[in-house]
């Protein structure tokens, strides 16, 4: 429940999977949807492979949020680790 999965891909590939419950705001959009994005918990952003999901921590941080992180790898990692994938 202190853990938000924010997926920062777009929707189209969203849609072709993601990991259950996270919450999707594509990385272009992120500047205008900051109000979404809650300040008390931890957030693990993520995309394809970690290079957009990087981006958006760098600049989440650099709004002020202290709490958030990086998923090396993505959704590539994620899936090759076994875990599930909801569509």
């Amino acid at each position: 429940d202190d853990v938000i999965i924010l997926d920062v891909r777009e929707n189209h590939e969203y849609d072709a999977g993601h990991i259950p419950g996270a919450t999707l705001v594509p990385l272009g959009q992120i500047p205008n949807r900051l109000d979404e994005i809650p300040t008390d918990k931890t957030v693990i952003a993520v995309c394809r492979s970690g290079n957009r999901s990087n981006q958006a921590t760098n600049f989440l941080r650099q709004q002020g949020f202290e709490n958030v992180h990086n998923m090396t790898g993505g959704m590539n990692a994620w899936g090759q680790a076994g875990y599930e994938i909801e569509q």
